[in-house]
């Protein structure tokens, strides 16, 4: 559908490509382990998941510090599961944690594969919302940066998806154009109307199953961007 109009093709990393709740989990379980916290792992993690996506939330609108957003994740979760722990604790938790998520790097189905077919016909590009470092040692540790001309974190522009700064300040980067250039993401509020604030084309990658707008282009495995790309 695209295969004439487009350049460049942008990417979301975690939950994209990235698979995150794979990779969280198995970090979660060292971490817990470490720590010797006595808790259900999959409780934990059940517990966790959702209040983590809110905190994201939070963090994209500039509500919560990037502190907040690692220490009030874990406290909430721990306050639901009837457990304490001080600040030092949660601190000492939360930067296991950081350690540990990138010692796993499993992607999504199909993940690499669509990536040598795009890799051959346009510039490939990363647009984050995760934290700079963290989000290169998952690039480079996956065995997918090889792919990406350019990665562009919202810690390296000070601003965050869907803030239309972070897209245009990624299409100069890449030195290209909006109206050439697409953007592929799980997130429909931060990657897809963020990019089609800016101008660019989108496809929703909805692995989730969730209900948007029809007027915008929706794929369930990654597989299918063959069709439009």
């Amino acid at each position: 559908m695209f295969k004439k109009e487009i350049t460049d093709v942008f990417f979301d990393l975690d939950h994209t490509l990235w698979d995150f709740d794979k990779n969280s989990k198995l970090a979660f379980e060292r971490v817990l382990n470490k720590h010797q916290v006595d808790v259900n792992l999959n409780e934990f993690i059940e517990v966790y998941e959702p209040i983590n996506f809110d905190y994201w939330k939070l963090f994209r609108e500039e509500k919560v510090s990037k502190l907040n957003l690692r220490r009030g994740r874990l406290i909430d979760t721990f306050s639901k599961l009837n457990m304490t722990f001080n600040f030092t604790e949660i601190d000492k938790m939360a930067e296991s944690y950081i350690d540990e998520l990138p010692g796993n790097n499993h992607l999504f189905q199909d993940a690499e594969l669509i990536l040598t077919y795009l890799n051959e016909r346009y510039f490939l590009h990363i647009i984050t919302n995760g934290f700079d470092e963290v989000q290169r040692l998952k690039l480079e540790k996956s065995g997918i940066n090889k792919f990406f001309k350019t990665i562009t974190t919202s810690e390296e522009i000070g601003v965050k998806k869907p803030n239309p700064l972070i897209f245009s300040e990624a299409i100069n980067k890449a030195n290209t154009v909006a109206k050439t250039s697409i953007m592929i993401g799980d997130s429909y509020e931060a990657d897809i109307l963020g990019a089609d604030n800016a101008g660019m084309k989108t496809i929703f990658y909805n692995y989730r199953k969730e209900s948007i707008p029809t007027n915008f282009n929706i794929i369930d495995d990654l597989i299918e961007l063959k069709m439009y790309l």
